[in-house]
């Protein structure tokens, strides 16, 4: 049950009379029902008219009821009974494929949303959209619905307004307030019922899959552009933006432009379309799904990320494209991002439980996966190459993976390096080096990565060492460093940009041979059961 009450009768027999929708009337006159603007358009028309001409013989409240659902099969058509009673903005025009802009001398389109509350409501589009996202096959339990207006709305719905403000000082009537119910609020209360009883769904603000439908005007896009030379500052060129002339710049501007400079440059009220908007696109998209685990990699000729230099493939795989290839098949995503706690070189191995990482996966179709399947899918990913093995993969949220990222500068990292020295040594030669602890280096940028990395000097520790005597010219060494040391640089000094180094502590010249990460150790994600 909603209401109409005597102050509303001029503005709803101004707007009428200008070519108005019935609905775009209601939200000028701040009715704030969500049933009442479920009802079909036609009894709308009807109701507003009865409140018209009965004005004058019924109290000053009259009630429209809205008590039961609106029959959503009921549609105007243009030789329906009584359609010449509804006045030159009554009848809705029937599109051919229920998204094309349609022309017709005998259609009059809402002056102020230009179709939005009128075509777009109607049962016929509210099943194309669910066609689309049918077709999208997409695993959701709720749907959040969006939808993008043309910007010359703003300017049109102002000039309406403003009409209505003259209107009301001519009669010397009160007006209560300077605000109306938005288009795109009003339109979700009548097209969410619609939407959830098709897909089967509720609608959910919250939800992460999103139906999205983007309106357009070609014939009216001009309207805005008035101002642009009354309010320059607030269209400015975006990288991202196709034209100046966003919906947030036009309302931005509407707030600066003066009354009167406004009415200069635009008709009040403005004037009927002649065609609908035009839905451009009908979208769908879930939010993403967040994979982690822990991968070893057993290559020493296999990149973490694609390897390409000046726009050429210098390797053919890496760890990201071997375990996302199978991710993204399996969820049916339209792309990925994949992030690790630290990252190796190409030439590095990786042993023990493995290094840390996450692949975001952007808009998934499937979603739910039980434990066993994402077993199937990490032993897949094993099968499938012997230059890497994942273990404890999981779903995790997007919250969890700040875990990882914390780990990567915290923690500790333990590797075994494979050295050789230019002279000879013996066992007692770096039998020393196993009593040093928490040795401090200064790191400065190594020459190998300062094309990607500033240049700056970092202080590291190296927390233990442990040597491993091999022949005179070659000893392994184990270390336990603190997260981002640069090893390599450690051994052979880098011209001496790393200090102290195993050269200068063994006083002669040192160059890795061989380096394995043995252990990260970062405590996530969680160990799952074999």
């Amino acid at each position: 049950m909603s209401s109409l009450s005597e102050k509303d009768r001029p503005i709803v027999q101004l707007l009428l009379s200008t070519g108005t929708c019935p609905r775009c009337i209601l939200r000028f006159c701040c009715v704030g029902s969500q049933m009442l603007y479920r009802h079909p358009h036609k009894d709308l028309m009807k109701d507003l008219q009865e409140f018209l001409k009965n004005g004058q013989e019924k109290e000053d409240i009259v009630c429209l009821d809205v008590a039961d659902p609106p029959c959503k099969r009921l549609r105007l058509e243009h030789g329906e009974e009584g359609a010449d009673d509804l006045n030159h903005n009554g009848a809705i025009p029937s599109a051919d494929d229920g998204n094309s802009a349609t022309e017709s001398p005998a259609v009059k389109v809402c002056n102020v949303c230009l179709g939005i509350l009128q075509e777009f409501c109607e049962p016929d589009f509210v099943k194309k959209v669910c066609q689309k996202v049918n077709s999208a096959d997409y695993q959701f339990t709720s749907f959040v619905f969006s939808v993008s207006l043309p910007p010359q709305l703003s300017v049109r719905e102002r000039a309406a307004w403003l009409g209505v403000k003259q209107q009301m000082r001519n009669l010397g009537l009160p007006l209560a307030k300077d605000d109306i119910v938005q288009l795109k609020e009003a339109y979700k209360w009548i097209i969410h019922p619609q939407l959830s009883e098709e897909l089967g769904v509720p609608a959910d603000g919250k939800s992460l899959f999103e139906v999205s439908v983007v309106f357009a005007h070609p014939e009216t896009d001009e309207e805005c552009h008035f101002l642009a030379t009354a309010c320059p500052d607030c269209f400015k060129p975006a990288k991202n933006k196709q034209s100046v002339f966003t919906r947030m710049a036009v309302i931005k501007a509407l707030e600066k432009i003066k009354e009167e400079d406004f009415l200069k440059h635009f008709p009040c009220p403005p004037s009927s379309p002649k065609t609908l908007c035009d839905a451009l696109e009908i979208q769908c998209n879930n939010g993403a799904v967040f994979v982690a685990g822990r991968y070893n990699k057993y290559s020493r000729n296999l990149p973490q990320t694609p390897w390409i230099i000046d726009g050429e493939r210098k390797l053919e795989s890496s760890v990201e494209e071997l375990i996302s290839e199978h991710l993204m098949a399996e969820f049916k995503a339209d792309s990925f991002n994949f992030s690790s706690s630290g990252r190796e070189d190409v030439d590095v191995r990786t042993l023990g439980n493995g290094r840390p990482f996450a692949i975001e996966l952007v808009n998934p179709r499937r979603i739910r996966f039980t434990a066993e399947e994402m077993r199937r899918l990490q032993q897949a990913i094993n099968d499938s190459s012997d230059k890497i093995q994942v273990r404890d993969l999981q779903l995790v949220t997007r919250e969890a993976i700040g875990r990882m990222k914390e780990g990567e500068e915290e923690k500790t990292k333990t590797y075994s390096a494979l050295i050789w020295t230019d002279k000879a040594i013996q066992r007692e030669d770096i039998a020393f080096l196993d009593d040093i602890k928490e040795l401090k280096l200064d790191q400065k940028t190594p020459l190998r990565v300062l094309h990607r990395r500033p240049l700056a000097v970092r202080c590291r520790l190296i927390h233990t060492m442990k040597s491993e005597y091999i022949d005179e010219h070659h000893f392994r060494l184990h270390l336990k460093t603190q997260a981002g040391t640069y090893i390599k640089e450690f051994v052979h000094g880098d011209f001496g940009r790393t200090k102290p180094n195993i050269g200068s502590l063994l006083n002669r010249t040192a160059d890795i041979l061989e380096l394995d990460v043995e252990s990260v150790d970062v405590d996530w994600p969680p160990t799952l059961a074999d």
